[in-house]
Order: structure tokens, then sequence, then C-alpha cells
């Protein structure tokens, strides 16, 4: 018997409602295989700016750490705009991400086959969708200094050392083993010193890893490619900010950004998050697609439990859902749709 412990932060707009829908089929998955399961819920973004005037509270930054691992459902909301950087609700996911050291994210993206219809990919190009971006998170330009903004000027650093280069490259080349074996780097590096750096530490950690074929690609390439030939990606590596808007694009080759999860690893506690973000215009209507969240928690059994078998579980129970046509609204295309709560019964019972 596995002790699956979690500290949930459910944040903001439809944030709460995934984040119920995730644990309710948790909790069925652990006393199907008999594990004991614990959440202990805190606040985060927004929704602890309103309560506490802070949003990432101190309590909620020392549950974080006791981990093992953290679920997040959403952060984000529009009455935050022109608030400083640091009263930005995406200040507390940023600083979180640094404070645990995930130095590395992994965002699956792949077609389902029910839902093959949807993607804006030819159907031959959607079928063949099924990739692992890994992105280095605590690092480039994101993180970089110096910055600042004086209304006439603007800077921003991008910066790696060779250390968060291998580190983020053997996260890569680990996944690709248990995949197809394939790794393809991206990078700016006909332009970028700091590219030619990642593209060189990059090759040489790819010599611990005979088994597994490294290509490189610039991102713009890249962006290219993605959308005429997916098939040829398996894991994709990449900086920060290239992850970030990568990642963006592959979630819109699967039909619907309610779909995906993201672990976020490497230190000794995880952060999960689905992808989609807080959607305020959806939140407490209960239409909220909790695929992406149900998911997520399904990586983080993987990631940070060893659960791996309870992981294949929930999924194949969400392809059994769609393959009998239940569907959310956002994936419903104009038709028939349930709501969030009814989707995540629907996956419990599906579970075997």
């Amino acid at each position: 018997m596995a002790e699956i412990d979690i500290v949930a932060l459910p944040g903001d707009g439809v944030g709460p409602e995934v984040t119920d829908a995730m644990i309710s089929v948790l909790t069925a998955v652990s006393h199907r295989y008999g594990h004991s399961f614990t959440v202990r819920s805190h606040d985060i973004g927004w929704a602890a700016f309103e309560r506490h005037g802070t949003v990432l509270p101190d309590e909620t930054l020392a549950a974080a750490r006791t981990g093992p691992a953290v679920f997040l459902g959403a952060v984000g909301d529009p009455r935050a705009e022109g608030l400083s950087p640091s009263l930005r609700p995406e200040s507390a996911l940023l600083r979180l991400r640094s404070e645990l050291g995930c130095f590395a994210n992994l965002r699956p993206a792949r077609v389902d086959a029910a839902l093959a219809a949807l993607s804006p990919l030819r159907p031959d190009l959607a079928a063949g969708c099924d990739l692992l971006i890994v992105r280095e998170l605590t690092g480039g330009l994101y993180y970089g200094t110096p910055r600042h903004s004086d209304g006439v000027t603007a800077v921003n650093t991008l910066r790696y050392t060779d250390m968060e280069v291998e580190r983020i490259a053997r996260v890569a080349f680990d996944a690709a083993r248990a995949r197809r074996s394939h790794v393809t780097s991206i990078d700016k590096a006909n332009v970028l010193e700091v590219s030619q750096l990642w593209r060189e530490v990059v090759t040489r950690v790819s010599s611990d890893y005979p088994d597994v074929t490294l290509a490189h690609m610039l991102v713009d390439r890249a962006a290219m490619e993605m959308v005429m030939n997916p098939s040829q990606f398996d894991v994709i590596l990449t900086t920060n900010m290239f992850g970030d808007i990568l990642s963006d694009e592959a979630s819109a080759l699967t039909g619907s950004v309610g779909l995906l999860a993201s672990a976020s690893v490497g230190g000794s506690v995880g952060i999960y998050e689905p992808v989609h973000g807080p959607d305020p215009d959806l939140a407490s209507k209960g239409v909220a697609n909790p695929i992406g969240a149900i998911r997520t928690g399904a990586l983080m059994l993987s990631h940070s439990f060893a659960l791996h078998g309870e992981a294949a579980a929930i999924e194949e129970a969400i392809q059994r859902v769609l393959a009998r046509g239940l569907r959310t609204r956002d994936i419903a295309a104009g038709g028939p749709s349930v709501g969030t709560t009814a989707f995540a019964a629907a996956v419990t019972e599906k579970l075997t």
C-alpha cells in the first residue's frame, strides 16, 4: 500500500473545479488499489491575494516544501492587470518553481484517436502526433539578470550555464528511453551564443545515450515542422522561452488545451498542473474540461509516487470514456456535452 500525500493549490478561475475532479478520480484509484490518499489544500494566486494580501502566502510555500507532490489548478485573474509583477498571480507560480527547484517541465501532447477530428491538422497528420516537450524551467530569459525597464529602454538577459543545460538534457534523454528513443533539441544556434553552448552541451550529453538518436533543429523551423510533420517528433528538448511557445503550439494540435497535462520536476517536490490556465469566463459554471487535470494527476502518481500502473489505468479510463462518445463542451464540436463533475464521474466508473 502506498501513501499518496499531496498539497493541492486550487488557485483561480476553473482551478478549483478541475482540482476537485482530479481529487475524485485519485480518491477512486486509491480505494481501488488499496492506497491511502491525503490532500492538504492551500491558497495561491489571486485567491490568495484576496484572502491574505499576497499571491504566495508563507504557509502555502511551507506546505509545498514538505511535498512530496503539489497539484496546482490554475493561477491568473484579469483583475491583476496593471499591478506590479510581484502582485500578479503568475509570479506565485514562477517563485514556487524556483523555490522547489523544479527545473524540468514535461508536457506530453498526443492526439486522442477519438478526438482526431478536432485537430486543425489533416487526419493523416493528426494521427501521428504523440510527443513530449521537455522544457528547461528555471533559467534562460525569464530568470536572467540584469532585467529592467525605464520607460525608454528595457533589458532582459538570456543566460544558461553548461550545468543547467546538461541536467535538463539528461531528463530528456532518460524520457526518450522510455518512449521511442529520439530527442530533437531546439535552439537558435545560428545567431545566439547561448544556443551554441546549448547545442554543444546537448551533443556531449548524447554520447552517454548511444541508444537514443539526437537531432538538432532551429526553433523557427521547428515551429513549422510541428504542423507539417508532427510524427517526426518524440521528445523535444528546449529552453524556457522556446518551450513555453512550442508547448502552446503543440496543445493546439490536439484540439483543445483542456486535454493536456504537465509536470514540473527535478527537485525534491514535483509541481503538477494542467496546461489550460484559469479561463475565468468558464469559472463556476461547471463546464470546464477536467481531462487535463485528471491526466496531470496521473503524471503525479507516476513521477512522484512510482505508481505507473495506476497512472496507466487512469489514461485507459479516459480513453474508454472518449470512445463512448462522452464530451465536455470544448470538445463536443457543437453536439451534446456533459459538465466537469459528470465527466470525472464517468472516468471513475471506467477504472479497472
